[in-house]
């Protein structure tokens, strides 16, 4: 409902672009094509399922003795083209295509994702999203080189990032892929409270801050009293058998399973809210739509209020109060580049995967209408294939690399809670604007550049590199030039300026200088084009010694 047209869709829709006539496959767990919001998007032929091999790709029902109920593709194909009376894609207007590839448990073979991938090519598919992957960061793993077959076939391969951030090279297979457009996952703005515990006279707790909400009332509601707390361990559901926390507040600890299953259990035990600490040193992240409001503290600020307890000091309130908005962020565990031996810049564009409500299966026929919150980059992805299928329809005759490029060249840049740039191995280019990319008249191919390894040695080393303009207007141009990055042993030189005709390409040279004294490391870079009137962006890294982790 938000995140939608926060990325322009509702502004494209106006325009006439609504994603039909542009056929999206979902390889995922399948997808339930009864349910009353994506009923609309199947045709007679609905794809095919992989995993019991026949022509009904269906999600996995509960009772499955092979293993767990799935609602992971219908989720995923929501974000795309729902079209319901409160839940609206990207695309709503696209035609679906389910390839079940992922089985019970969401569990599925290398195999079965190929086959997926090249049964979706030959069924005529324009988009494909794979909101899956694996953590092998390997630009020549399977998955990843069928990604970049598809491309080369004409189909634009979506693909999510990976989940396991927020360290450089976590980026996984197929996101690894040269060709594929690789997600990351971004926080929609939000609101940013302050928040005071006190437990007794002395007793401070610096680190507390607000970890998640379901809604700001329920957030707010914890100022109104005195509250009981206990301690419930870990916050597995055992752990609160025979504890009374109805109405309460439970004290959890960090560990061995997701912040928003410890929130979920305590609120089906009857709690009101939660106090979560850390086991570890340092602050845990912020995770939207928990199911209670849930104050995060750190390590030492843990123990302290476990302390409190034991001496019977068993009573808490709260002081919480809004301070300020939060733009746009990289969620902390989308994964980040850059990629093995190919050294690239990945994702290469980002987009919403936070608390993203779309359709689920409630396989059951009396009740279809079926929602949840999800998160991770597999919820960003369908975003950018839906937005592609926009970019599409406005553009028929566009290739994948000008798909992919204009997302690209159009991204907002993304800053973090602080005001500091995103590097581009968190961000790619930044956040996608479907209706810019849609407009653009100027596209730079490829949208980002690895200059690769330079070793050190006694001499500057030199290279020679180029990327093309393409004037997709019907004036002539001159395009400027200016490569900056930060570290002054870094140099590139180029053309001033260059002149493109009306629906013409050409590729602009450059040579890249790097000082023999530079200190190893990685280091990145931004290319500006200018025509004058607009500026695009191409993010750039090359790295200086050997770059393995």
């Amino acid at each position: 409902m938000e995140s939608a047209p926060f990325i322009g869709s509702d502004l494209a829709w106006k325009a006439g672009y609504t994603g039909e006539g542009i056929t999206v496959a979902i390889l995922d767990t399948g997808v339930d094509y009864t349910h009353p919001d994506l009923a609309h998007a199947f045709g007679d032929y609905k794809g095919w399922d992989f995993v019991d091999n026949n022509d009904d790709p269906q999600e996995t029902a509960p009772g499955d003795p092979r293993g767990g109920s799935t609602n992971h593709g219908t989720h995923v194909a929501g974000t795309v083209a729902a079209k319901g009376e409160d839940i609206k894609g990207v695309a709503p207007d696209a035609t679906l295509l389910s390839y079940r590839v992922l089985g019970p448990g969401g569990r599925g073979t290398t195999e079965g994702v190929i086959a997926g991938i090249e049964r979706a090519v030959q069924d005529g598919a324009d988009i494909m999203n794979l909101s899956l992957g694996n953590s092998t960061n390997d630009p020549d793993f399977a998955t990843s080189l069928a990604l970049d077959w598809a491309m080369a076939e004409g189909v634009v391969a979506v693909t999510s990032n990976g989940n396991s951030g927020p360290s450089n090279w976590t980026v996984g297979s197929p996101g690894t892929s040269r060709e594929a457009i690789s997600v990351g996952a971004t926080q929609l703005p939000y609101d940013l409270y302050s928040s005071e515990l006190f437990t007794s006279e002395g007793v401070k707790y610096p680190s507390a801050k607000v970890m998640g909400f379901p809604e700001l009332e329920d957030l707010l509601s914890l100022n109104d009293e005195e509250f009981e707390f206990v301690n419930v361990g870990l916050g597995y559901a055992e752990n609160f058998a025979g504890k009374d926390v109805e109405g309460k507040i439970a004290l959890i600890s960090r560990g061995e399973f997701a912040f928003v299953d410890k929130a979920t259990n305590a609120k089906a035990a009857g709690a009101i809210g939660v106090i979560m600490y850390n086991h570890l040193p340092g602050e845990m992240p912020d995770v939207s739509g928990l199911a209670l409001p849930t104050i995060k503290l750190d390590d030492v600020d843990g123990q302290k209020i476990v302390k409190e307890l034991n001496a019977g000091n068993n009573t808490v309130s709260f002081d919480i109060a809004f301070a300020r908005e939060v733009g746009e962020t990289m969620a902390n565990f989308s994964s980040r580049g850059p990629v093995m031996d190919t050294w690239m810049i990945k994702p290469d564009v980002s987009a919403p995967g936070v608390a993203i409500v779309s359709p689920i299966p409630t396989h059951n026929p009396d009740s279809p209408h079926g929602y949840a919150s999800l998160q991770g980059t597999s919820m960003a992805a369908p975003h950018v294939a839906g937005a592609a299928a926009l970019i599409l329809q406005a553009n028929p005759n566009w290739s994948v690399d000008f798909v992919k490029a204009s997302l690209m060249n159009t991204a907002e840049n993304l800053y973090d809670i602080n005001g500091n740039l995103y590097p581009h191995n968190s961000q790619g280019a930044g956040s996608i604007r479907v209706v810019d990319a849609i407009n653009a008249k100027t596209l730079v191919t490829p949208g980002s550049h690895s200059f690769g390894v330079f070793l050190n040695g006694e001499e500057t080393e030199v290279r020679s590199q180029q990327f093309t303009i393409n004037n997709l207007s019907n004036e002539r141009n001159r395009y400027s030039f200016d490569v900056k990055f930060k570290e002054k042993g870094v140099k590139v030189t180029t053309s001033r300026n260059l002149v493109v005709q009306p629906n013409r390409s050409q590729d602009v040279n450059f040579n890249v200088h790097v000082d023999a004294n530079l200190a190893p490391g990685y280091y990145e870079g931004t290319i500006t084009v200018s025509n004058g009137k607009e500026t695009y962006e191409v993010p750039t890294i090359l790295f200086v010694g050997d770059p393995r982790p």
